[in-house]
């Protein structure tokens, strides 16, 4: 049973649009041109994505409503907390909805911010549980099958003008600025119509039954810490990375300048959709619960009548998403781009998809797996959009499929059982040629070779990884630069009957 405080949860909603603040100022010119229409562009660069977060929690009067799955406690996390913290001694509405399986750890500061009169934290499908390992695992045993629904989401909304929505979650990692392994994800800001539907998204999970204000949750309130001393934190954090490359390259950005004066270009279209799962998915309320994320995406990739191309960072097709992906290759051209079993964190999802890939193989399904470390840095303009990892080492982290060149889906679903089944999901689909050509010079740059292995079948059957290193074609019997470590983790996990988890 699960025990909150009995403090009423209060709804509440976007807040009305006006037209005098800076945000209603930028893009009107262009909402009045295309009424009905979304602008839309893609931000893959992370220095872009992290400034585009800063600069609209300063821009901001009404309010800041953000949604994550992730939202780490390291320099950038925590200059975008002191950004809306900032934002909400303005005045800002200030609305944060984590899930609590990474906030969890996170208590004591998130108690302290949800203190300030502007700011208010709720927790998705939060654990009763706060601290302890032996009162965790009671309550994992109790709850554990509720407890494995989460939130995966990710959206950052601006006084209901402009939205980022995609894979990114809150961390250094995200935003090219880590020193160790950056991902290679990607966003899409919004503006006009979708970012009204991606309000009415967020409102849905903000006042659904498995979003409890954190001021409910008992021993969340021990060990206070002050409002005074997050900010120090946060300022402490900034200034430990004041002189550093990161924020050099912050300081460099053109693309950042145009952002402070208003250059920023978008797409406009009439064919912008969010689509988000039913927050009552993780309740497991299957019979209430209309068409979904997972089910958008099916009649999609059934819809592709020449090209269906997929970047899956977690991709574990499934017997039943196999079979689909054969039967599409019969007739179109399908690659899907992935990490390659050096390059993903996560070596059990690895071992789920290298259960299928032979069989894509053989049905004409055409696989790349990115590679830990590229050879070089691609792309030194906008055309295509770079993939700027920002250190040696990368991991693929975007989710999205593109269309017949037509038609492009950007969000937070990989195409694995957990996605499917258990977590919550969130995208946007985009109708535009523009948009649609720039996510396949994305997907063409991350499957030159001197980014990822091309994975085929010998005369024998067997796979074989192709790569370019140093000008030559080197070709691998088993997954290239990976540990032997690595290689039986994978392969003995690959034996465990632990798919549905991945």
């Amino acid at each position: 049973m699960i025990r909150f405080r009995s403090a009423k949860k209060i709804p509440s909603a976007a807040l009305p649009v006006a037209s005098d603040a800076p945000l209603d100022r930028l893009f009107a010119v262009e909402r009045e041109t295309w009424p009905g229409h979304s602008g839309v562009r893609l931000v893959p660069d992370g220095t872009d994505a992290f400034a585009l977060r800063a600069l609209s929690a300063r821009a901001a009067v009404r309010s800041l409503d953000l949604q994550y799955y992730i939202w780490h406690s390291d320099s950038t996390g925590r200059y975008l907390a002191h950004e809306a913290l900032l934002a909400a001694d303005r005045g800002v509405r200030v609305r944060l909805l984590l899930d609590d399986m990474d906030a969890r750890s996170r208590d004591v500061v998130l108690m302290a911010l949800d203190q300030h009169p502007q700011i208010e934290i709720r927790l998705f499908n939060p654990f009763a549980t706060r601290s302890g390992a032996l009162r965790t695992l009671r309550e994992l045993f109790s709850r554990g099958s509720r407890l494995n629904h989460r939130m995966h989401n990710k959206a950052w909304i601006a006084d209901g003008r402009i939205a980022l929505v995609g894979g990114r979650n809150i961390g250094d990692e995200y935003f090219a600025a880590s020193e160790n392994v950056n991902f290679v994800d990607l966003d899409v800001l919004l503006a006009g119509r979708a970012v009204e539907e991606a309000e009415r998204s967020f409102d849905a999970y903000w006042n659904c039954e498995s979003a409890v204000p954190i001021a409910r949750l008992r021993r969340a309130a021990r060990n206070r810490m002050t409002l005074d001393e997050v900010r120090r934190l946060a300022l402490d954090a900034i200034a430990a990375r004041a002189n550093d490359d990161y924020v050099q390259r912050l300081r460099e950005s053109q693309r950042i300048e145009q952002m402070v004066r208003g250059e920023y270009e978008l797409s406009w279209s009439g064919g912008v959709t969010i689509i988000a799962d039913d927050p009552r998915k993780a309740v497991k309320r299957a019979k209430d619960i209309g068409p979904g994320v997972l089910q958008s995406l099916t009649l999609a990739f059934e819809g592709a009548r020449e090209e269906l191309l997929l970047i899956s960072p977690y991709f574990v097709p499934g017997a039943g998403g196999t079979q689909q992906l054969q039967r599409k290759a019969a007739a179109t051209r399908v690659a899907v781009l992935t990490n390659s079993l050096a390059a993903t964190d996560v070596a059990a999802v690895h071992s789920g998809y290298s259960r299928y890939r032979k069989a894509l193989l053989q049905g004409g399904v055409r696989l790349f797996e990115l590679k830990q470390a590229p050879e070089e840095e691609l792309g030194e303009d906008d055309r295509p959009p770079r993939m700027r990892i920002g250190s040696s080492k990368a991991s693929l982290h975007t989710k999205a499929a593109i269309i017949d060149r037509q038609r492009t889906f950007v969000g937070s679903f990989n195409l694995d059982p957990r996605s499917a089944t258990l977590n919550c999901e969130m995208g946007a689909w985009i109708e535009h040629p523009v948009i649609a050509a720039q996510m396949v010079a994305l997907f063409e740059l991350g499957a030159l070779p001197q980014r990822s292995f091309a994975v085929t079948l010998d005369p024998a059957g067997h796979l074989v990884w192709s790569e370019s290193a140093a000008g030559s074609t080197i070709q691998y019997d088993r997954d290239p630069h990976a540990s032997w470590r690595r290689r039986l983790v994978t392969w003995l996990l690959r034996h465990l009957p632990i798919e549905s988890q991945l």
